[in-house]
């Protein structure tokens, strides 16, 4: 007996005998009937939509409608005969074979039993969605019946599923097809025909050959969903898992507008939008992160055309807005954490997700619309820390884009611009294009390094490359016309979130480091970390927290603009500066804003990559001469003959001349802590010369709302100058705890300018004098039970001055990220040999 849509299943045997399922009456049990992607629709639909996550409803064709096709019509023994002599190696071979066996599936017509299953199955899906059909009551019996037939016309999503016990579901994503804005009944059937035919798509001809599976050992599902209009607003893809470092504990969304096939190929870049979970969960907003992508085109329905959809270009407004609020962003990130606990707990495994999202243009309701497991970060394996680095700096850089993963490639370049050519690539090769799609993967596969002109970090170049373990850079706008075929390069995402592209074979070296039995140790060991976007990668060496982090480094770097000069900016007299900033401030009618955003999404960055481990952060301590290097600087900044020991740190912060820049850092500070729950920030006070003047830094952070001791807020200072070391007692009284700054005690303990060349060769903190400072500053914290450690460079330089500090006692020590683990192995010897 075959079941159809009009007969619900009662029993398994029911299930595996229906030509249709309803995605309610289908879950993860049921992979092997309906695929992957249908299943976990099935999934949503029944465990997460009682929940408040919207999922599309929909039917399934399942296996065994393929597989009945498939043996009615006799097509097995033709296609076996086909690929007798398939070479996938050979791409003319492949082609011929794949655009063969296509032919031969789509010029055998459909049982009448299946399409019977499909039509019922599709009309109930009009009817769901709430068609009226008032209009044909003019007409009576027959005619009023064809009036209802011919206005079925549901717009609808057809995609592929692929299904096989024996393989993982996430291995067929993008392999088949997906036909978008489909209408009517012979619209669906034609769609789900051809779905059949991309179950021999060269890409999936040539991955199941590779991996030595049969052909026939697969079958192919095909889902019918009804179509969000995100045509009319936008949609992306998000990540439960950062996607480059396999950091737990942050989703990423991307979005862009109109259907998601553009992000999803990587015709576009779109916005990408950084969400911790940890503290999401606990009720707060921390949106760690938001980039502006260009969003040129999106993807339409071709009303009245020739075609289902179209690619039009967006306007000029639309590149330069978000395309989702803050309130969407929070909203799909708590749908994404939801998911991820719910699959997590199927599968009885932590199990990161891959979800794509639509938002509807009618409604304003978002959707989800796919999700699947995540097959990259989470099967990798978490004890061995793999780390590229060059050899030598490069020069001549030939293009930037995004990072994908952290490995260094080099190779022959080759440009391809479309797909017919992939033939001329050759292994080991160096792949520059516009975009890839499915069609490309089998040369993908043979690439030493793949950089392409479009797309983000979840389009399909970056996601096979990071399945592959392939460098990638993507999104570089100018890579095919900056690189030459036969062009010897250098791919480089071991520098940060920025990929960039070398002229020549520059050497590289791999190191991996295995993390297990690394000894514990009573000195705290924490780790230097600059900048934002290095921090999630940074996060799994072994530390307990970060000693340092700098405001400076986000302020030159993610900022660039003077405080001053934005809440002065009417007041500005350089034009051309005043122009920059506000070409850069563009979305801040609020100038001031934009520091806070920028300020508090790189510390909440760093915090939440450590969390819940200590963070301490320094407030800015540019000296003038760097302020006035910033944007619109030299206005507000005067000119002193040694800006080292002039106007920096405390004495800044409390000067009418810029306590109202210094209020903006406490309220990036205040947002870090109270919207995005991250407590585990400490400030830290940096040069401050006197325990008065900390006393005034104190008041002016309670008057900008961080009271030292209010929701856990500890305030830090520097040990950097002598007399932080000679009044220690007293500022013991107003902080609590110390971080000592090695390079600036050593300066003026030596009374020497650390910046002469002169007198360079002087400088050194083991000198006994700075040994003396440091003895005496340890005892006395601890003899007024504060917290002490050390931030400066010479732990890092000199394993025998952390000898010497963890002899003294000292709390902590923090270390540059290259010599955390080397310097644990020496500290662990040194604590075992006094004890």
């Amino acid at each position: 007996m075959v079941v159809t849509a009009n007969r619900r299943p009662e029993t398994q045997q029911d299930k595996e005998r229906a030509l249709v399922l309803w995605f309610e009456d289908v879950g993860m049990s049921d992979v092997s009937l309906v695929g992957g992607k249908n299943a976990s629709l099935g999934e949503m639909i029944q465990q997460l939509t009682p929940k408040g996550i919207n999922v599309p409803g929909g039917f399934a064709t399942t296996a065994y409608a393929y597989r009945y096709f498939i043996q009615r019509a006799g097509l097995e023994s033709k296609l076996r005969k086909l690929f007798a002599d398939l070479d996938v190696e050979n791409l003319s071979n492949l082609r011929s074979r794949g655009k063969q066996a296509r032919a031969l599936i789509l010029n055998t017509p459909f049982t009448l039993e299946l399409i019977t299953g499909i039509t019922e199955a599709y009309i109930q899906l009009c009817e769901r969605n709430s068609i009226d059909f008032s209009y044909c009551d003019r007409f009576e019996g027959e005619e009023r019946e064809v009036c209802k037939k011919h206005n079925y016309n549901v717009d609808v999503a057809v995609r592929s599923s692929a299904t096989a016990e024996d393989l993982p579901d996430a291995s067929f994503a993008g392999q088949q097809e997906t036909y978008l804005n489909v209408h009517d009944i012979q619209g669906v059937l034609e769609a789900c025909h051809k779905c059949f035919a991309s179950l021999f798509t060269d890409r999936a001809i040539s991955y199941r050959t590779i991996n030595g599976f049969d052909h026939f050992d697969v079958a192919l599902s095909v889902g019918v969903q009804k179509m969000v209009r995100s045509d009319l607003a936008t949609s992306g893809v998000m990540f439960s898992i950062d996607t480059e470092t396999g950091f737990e504990d942050a989703a990423l969304i991307t979005a862009a507008y109109g259907l998601g096939e553009n992000v999803v190929q990587g015709a576009v870049n779109p916005d990408e939008y950084i969400v911790f979970k940890p503290t999401l969960d606990q009720g707060f907003k921390p949106i760690l992160d938001k980039r502006l992508g260009s969003k040129e085109i999106k993807m339409v329905y071709d009303m009245g055309g020739s075609k289902l959809t179209k690619n039009v270009p967006t306007t000029q407004l639309e590149r330069v807005e978000y395309a989702i609020n803050d309130a969407e962003i929070i909203q799909l990130a708590k749908w994404a954490c939801q998911i991820e606990d719910h699959y997590s707990k199927v599968r009885n495994t932590y199990t990161p997700m891959d979800i794509e999202w639509a938002k509807d243009g009618l409604t304003g309701e978002l959707y989800i619309v796919q999700a699947r497991p995540e097959t990259v970060q989470s099967q990798k394996t978490k004890n061995v820390l793999q780390t590229y680095s060059l050899n030598t700096a490069g020069e001549n850089v030939l293009t930037t884009g995004r990072s994908v993963g952290e490995k260094i490639g080099a190779g022959v370049a080759r440009v391809i611009l479309e797909v017919t050519d992939i033939d001329k690539f050759q292994p080991g090769e160096v792949l520059v294009t516009n975009k890839t799609d499915p069609d490309w993967e089998p040369i993908m596969k043979r690439a030493s390094a793949i950089v392409t002109n479009q797309g983000g970090r979840t389009c399909h170049a970056a996601i096979i490359a990071r399945e592959m373990g392939i460098p990638a850079i993507v999104g570089c706008n100018n890579a095919t016309s900056s690189i030459q075929t036969g062009q010897d390069v250098t791919v480089s995402c071991a520098e940060g979130e920025q990929g960039k592209v070398y002229a020549g074979s520059i050497p590289f070296t791999v190191e991996s480091i295995e993390l297990d039995n690394l000894p514990k140790t009573k000195t705290q060991i924490l780790m230097n970390v600059g900048d934002p976007e290095s921090a999630f990668g940074l996060s799994s060496l072994p530390c307990d927290g970060v000693g340092l982090a700098r405001l400076e480094f986000i302020i030159a770097n993610h900022i660039k603009i003077h405080p001053l000069a934005l809440l002065r900016f009417d007041e500005l007299e350089d034009s051309k500066e005043k122009i920059a900033i506000a070409r850069q401030t563009i979305h801040y009618p609020h100038k001031p804003n934009f520091f806070v955003d920028k300020l508090s999404r790189g510390i909440a960055t760093i915090a939440a990559a450590f969390y819940p481990k200590p963070v301490i952060v320094r407030m800015s301590d540019f000296k003038s001469n760097e302020y006035a290097n910033l944007l619109g600087g030299k206005q507000f900044e005067p000119h002193e003959e040694n800006p080292m020991l002039g106007w920096r740190g405390a004495s800044r912060y409390y000067d009418p001349n810029y306590r109202e820049a210094f209020a903006l850092e406490c309220q990036a500070f205040k947002r870090v802590r109270d919207d995005m729950g991250l407590t585990n920030v400490i400030p830290m006070i940096p040069f401050c010369r006197t325990p008065d003047e900390g006393r005034k830094v104190l008041a002016e952070m309670a008057e900008n709302g961080l009271v030292k001791g209010e929701n856990g807020l500890q305030v830090y200072v520097m040990c950097e100058l002598p007399s932080n070391v000679m009044l220690a007692a007293e500022f013991s009284e107003i902080f609590d705890g110390f971080s000592i700054g090695s390079n600036d005690l050593t300066q003026l303990t030596l009374g020497l300018d650390r910046d002469s060349s002169l007198v360079s060769h002087l400088f050194d903190e083991r000198n006994p004098a700075v040994e003396a400072m440091l003895t005496m500053a340890i005892s006395v914290a601890k003899l007024k039970e504060r917290k002490i450690g050390i931030c400066g460079q010479a732990p890092s330089d000199y394993p025998e001055f952390a000898e010497f500090l963890v002899k003294q006692g000292i709390d902590s020590i923090s270390l540059n990220p290259d010599t955390v683990l080397k310097t644990r192995l020496q500290i662990a010897e040194v604590e075992a040999s006094i004890n």
